[in-house]
């Protein structure tokens, strides 16, 4: 943990034990509820646990677009008008400030909830924060990837720091004073390729870099997650439907409340109530969730590079065209499929060769070892009951990062993000 913690988190009057502050956090006195990680993946944290933070019409913000890929105007179908261009969201200060750049999980959009949440919490705390799509996004892969086919790390990067400093070009007037970085989920492992990239282009020179819980082995964390889909639920007949079940539990809970209210809290008020999902429907809905993030990856990479894999090269697509049969086509094939069909084919035609485990090591964080160990500019925080992580991934990042990592011991996948005490150590740590 870094040393500046160590003095930190105050939370709600409770001083956090001497054992609380060291880099494996103790259960009892970190407070985070929900210690099933299914549930805490999916309903965050109560919101009475959540930290104060500003409403959108309190923060002078606006959504700016850039063109990176000029060619993509001509090239893909109608229906792609509104991802040609890339847009991002940039919250400004009245002020000279440090900037920190957001980077977004699998398949999510500058604009996603966790995105959100961390742009309210270092916008009161005094930033500039600009928030950015992951590199596995729909838009992100139309509008600035160079080719259109995410998950070799360090080409994720080389893009994404592209798009960054688009960003820093298109606001040359803003006092900036420092830049920081940080990233959640896959947004956490690009933040550290980017960080990598940035020893030598020197554009930003990153005065903190911050990695919420980044997947260690990528295809670890890939493998982890597909396999939730498989998952057993009790109740699926060849008559009722996983999405049915879902529909059924949440139409009674509504009915036993009197009313519909779909807020922020809707879920972890959900998951108090007699219809609240078991682990195995937890499970699946995680897994489909991301099932349904690498088909739109494989299907946007396959459509982009007329691989013909999903869409015909020379089907004609229009915006009235449904997309339909290619969305169902394009969820049969789960991350590894993606991989194995367009992944591996792509990075093997650009480096003459290469077996798969030398790409696993490529694209994880096993790849910068050496750098995140002698950079002390780098911390990691992660969750010790994180659906993503396997077998020695805790070992490494203890062995890589020593105090400069954070285990906390409960909060599933991201699901803490919002807790006060994660919130208190995140703007410590930058402060620091």
């Amino acid at each position: 943990m870094p040393r500046s913690l160590r003095f930190a988190a105050l939370f709600g009057g409770l001083i956090l034990s001497a054992s609380a502050l060291a880099a494996d956090i103790d259960a009892v006195s970190y407070g985070y509820p929900l210690t099933n990680p299914f549930e805490a993946t999916i309903a965050t944290t109560p919101p009475d646990l959540r930290p104060e933070l500003p409403s959108n019409d309190k923060i002078d913000q606006s959504d700016y677009t850039l063109t990176l890929r000029p060619e993509r105007e001509f090239d893909l179908p109608d229906n792609f008008w509104a991802v040609k261009k890339l847009t991002y969201r940039m919250a400004t200060q009245d002020h000279a400030a440090p900037l920190i750049f957001l980077i977004a999980g699998t398949g999510a959009r500058y604009d996603s909830s966790i995105n959100e949440y961390l742009k309210k919490l270092y916008y009161k705390a005094g930033y500039h924060v600009v928030q950015l799509s992951s590199p596995t996004s729909f838009d992100f892969m139309s509008a600035a990837s160079r080719f259109a086919t995410p998950g070799v790390s360090k080409e994720d990067a080389e893009d994404m720091y592209r798009v960054m400093q688009a960003v820093r070009a298109q606001n040359p007037k803003l006092p900036i004073t420092d830049f920081y970085l940080t990233g959640y989920s896959l947004g956490a492992l690009d933040a550290a390729f980017v960080s990598k990239l940035d020893e030598t282009r020197r554009s930003f020179n990153f005065k903190k870099v911050l990695l919420l819980n980044p997947p260690v082995n990528l295809y670890t964390s890939i493998t982890n997650l597909d396999k939730l889909v498989q998952t057993e639920v009790k109740g699926i007949t060849n008559s009722t439907t996983f999405y049915e079940l879902m529909l059924n539990k949440l139409t009674r809970y509504f009915q036993q409340k009197g009313y519909i209210d779909l807020n922020d809290a809707l879920v972890y008020d959900f998951q108090q109530s007699k219809q609240h999902l078991t682990n195995e429907q937890m499970a699946m809905l995680i897994g489909t969730s991301f099932r349904f993030s690498a088909a739109d990856i494989a299907f946007t990479s396959d459509l982009i590079n007329r691989r013909g894999l999903i869409t015909p090269p020379k089907f004609p697509i229009t915006e009235g065209t449904s997309l339909t049969p290619f969305l169902k086509r394009a969820l049969q094939c789960d991350f590894d499929c993606y991989l194995t069909e367009q992944v591996i084919p792509m990075w093997r035609a650009r480096t003459d060769g290469g077996s798969i485990l030398q790409l696993i090591d490529q694209v994880s964080l096993y790849a910068l070892k050496d750098y995140l160990h002698d950079s002390p500019k780098i911390a990691v925080m992660h969750n010790a009951d994180d659906v993503i992580l396997g077998p020695g991934d805790l070992g490494f990042l203890r062995k890589t990062f020593g105090d400069r990592l954070t285990v906390y011991p409960h909060g599933g996948h991201c699901g803490n993000l919002n807790y006060r005490v994660n919130a208190d150590a995140m703007l410590e740590f930058f402060r620091g």
